[in-house]
């Protein structure tokens, strides 16, 4: 896909062939529920196919919660054969899991430069950990290190939601300001707080203000119900720093993108929310004609 066709990078997009899956063990239930949508089945060249036919990238996100979970991670080696295969289509992201200690460390170290995966996905309440403790500052230091992305889930949880003690997940881990303490300490780490971040949304705003090395995904929620003070600071002061997510499969890029259709939002503003900001992180500043 040529880059004057491209018209958005889906910075949130999680796999769900049948290799990937089983993560989610028996949190598929709960999630579709609270999305009110099934989760398919879709094998990685189905997936390209939907992006490409939509004239997208997507960022694939692993994820390994074995620790906390038992489930099995998403395969990192399964996230980069897509990347190859689909050079045009595909970014990815390792998951890693945290309490893993020095094999967490090696692991990142892999996904960059074995496999070519461009972040690090983490889920503080899937994993069950604090990102500001400093058991897991190694893993940070080497993603700096590495150059990996690192992103966040921010605020409250599909998982367990609605559930008798929330299926047991404790929502201060995916409180925001815990990874404010991580961009402070390591301010060449670039980080995606993932999702709007309720209910510590104006935190998050705060956050992705103050430190430069922070962004925000806006997946996970329609657009329709972006507050007006996410929907003012996109507008100005983070224009630069807001990136478009889906959150697919469990909202897709159509729904998110008919509802943006509608929000008020700049002309100059939307495409580096849908496009720009990201393809600036992540793949660096577009080339400049005749390079």
């Amino acid at each position: 896909m040529g880059s004057n066709g491209l018209i958005a990078i889906d910075v949130h997009v999680h796999p769900m062939s049948a290799e990937a899956r089983g993560v989610f063990g028996g949190e598929l239930a709960s999630m579709s529920k609270y999305f009110g949508r099934e989760i398919p089945t879709v094998t990685m060249d189905e997936l390209a196919d939907q992006y490409k036919a939509r004239q997208m990238m997507a960022v694939l996100l692993g994820m390994d919660t074995s620790t906390a979970s038992g489930e099995p991670p998403v395969p990192n080696d399964h996230i980069a054969a897509a990347v190859r295969t689909h050079p045009d289509v595909f970014l990815g992201f390792a998951g890693v899991d945290p309490w893993k200690g020095r094999l967490a460390v090696n692991e990142a170290r892999r996904a960059r430069e074995t496999l070519g995966l461009r972040g690090l996905k983490l889920h503080p309440g899937l994993q069950k950990f604090a990102p500001n403790d400093e058991r897991f500052y190694p893993l940070w230091a080497a993603a700096a290190e590495l150059g990996l992305v690192c992103l966040f889930h921010s605020g409250t949880m599909g998982s367990g939601a609605g559930e008798p003690g929330g299926g047991g997940y404790k929502l201060k881990y995916v409180n925001p300001m815990l990874v404010d303490d991580v961009a402070a300490d390591f301010p060449s780490l670039q980080i995606i707080l993932a999702h709007p971040g309720w209910p510590w949304q104006t935190e998050q705003l705060a956050i992705a203000r103050h430190k430069a090395n922070v962004f925000i995904d806006l997946s996970g929620w329609s657009p329709k119900y972006f507050p007006a003070e996410l929907v003012e600071q996109m507008n100005g002061p983070l224009q630069n720093k807001c990136l478009f997510g889906s959150d697919w499969p469990f909202l897709t890029p159509e729904r998110w993108l008919s509802d943006f259709a509608a929000l008020g939002v700049k002309d100059a503003v939307r495409p580096k929310v849908l496009r720009d900001n990201a393809r600036r992180l992540l793949l660096g500043p577009p080339a400049s004609a005749g390079s």
